[in-house]
């Protein structure tokens, strides 16, 4: 690859080049990237310490809020630190690492949601068997495939993308290095290539997608056979799902299902899988979840205010 290229670094165009516009999306994803932050390692120490949360579902969701940590990590705060500057530049092996940990962390949010859409349809449609087909064993395999998963498309993934030749260009129209944008940059045919992301990627998010729509459907008609408050928990928890996967697979869908065409709207997209959905995680799964709320109170009540009464 060092070879066949002549390019050292890349340049961002960001997601604005109004000075005015940059200050104000540098404090405004700041503050995105902060509740991102706390608020998922909240999600990891409450599901960590709270021994009635030691479930399958809730180990996927802290599997889900290590993710959404790592994955929001992989662009936000090379996004923020560009806002306050005036060179946005990224080293070439920069571009590859960032490209590669985006891919990986980003497939595998995809591999934990539809993981998490199984739990959940092995909790309301199979009840008596439950424990039996989500053993910890099984959990464990789960999360295994899941990370092996996105290991093996992200490692494909960066590999079609920076096997070609860069010569001149190295201007990238994101505030990233996705791969459409890169591969803009290509002095190659990338033809087969923006095939094969699209299968790649692509198809991924479209097939996980529609195996998750699949389970909810079936969910939703085995629902007709419980009781009304059954029913609002079974519905409450996969209203929260649901909520998650729609923000998640939709942009996905629209930016990597399809050839390597780039439109203005591209860059507010992906705002949304990377920014938004990680934000959005932890206050859908607090607030719209009684189990994890209680387990937070008595956190509270034990952990912190216990300590200070021991003082």
């Amino acid at each position: 690859m060092e070879v066949a290229n002549n390019i050292t670094e890349f340049v961002f165009l960001g997601l604005s080049q109004d000075p005015k516009m940059q200050l104000m999306f540098f404090f405004l994803f700041l503050l995105f990237y902060i509740v991102i932050i706390v608020g998922n390692l909240l999600i990891l120490l409450t599901v960590y310490f709270e021994s009635k949360l030691h479930t399958p579902m809730y180990f996927f969701l802290s599997n889900l809020s290590f993710v959404d940590i790592a994955y929001s990590s992989a662009t936000a705060p090379k996004m923020i630190a560009d806002f306050i500057s005036e060179h946005k530049t990224i080293p070439y092996w920069g571009c590859v690492t960032q490209m590669f940990t985006f891919h990986f962390f980003g497939c595998a949010e995809i591999f934990v949601l539809t993981v998490m859409a199984f739990d959940r349809y092995a909790a309301i449609c199979q009840p008596l068997r439950y424990t039996t087909i989500m053993g910890a064993n099984t959990c464990a395999v789960l999360a295994l495939l899941s990370w092996a998963g996105a290991l093996g498309h992200s490692f494909v993934q960066t590999l079609l993308t920076f096997q070609l030749p860069f010569c001149n260009s190295q201007v990238i129209d994101h505030y990233f290095c996705d791969v459409h944008p890169v591969l803009k940059l290509a002095c190659a045919d990338t033809s087969l290539v923006n095939l094969l992301v699209v299968a790649n990627s692509g198809l991924i998010s479209l097939g996980c997608f529609l195996i998750l729509l699949a389970s909810y459907t079936v969910i939703l008609l085995s629902l007709r056979k419980h009781s009304a408050e059954s029913r609002r928990r079974a519905l409450s928890t996969c209203g929260s799902h649901l909520t998650v996967v729609t923000f998640f697979f939709v942009p996905c869908i629209f930016i990597y299902l399809r050839p390597s065409t780039t439109f203005p709207l591209d860059k507010a997209v992906s705002v949304f899988y990377t920014t938004i959905t990680p934000m959005l995680n932890p206050l859908i799964y607090t607030l719209r979840n009684e189990d994890v709320k209680n387990a937070m109170r008595h956190i509270w009540n034990h952990k912190v205010l216990g300590e200070e009464k021991k003082g």
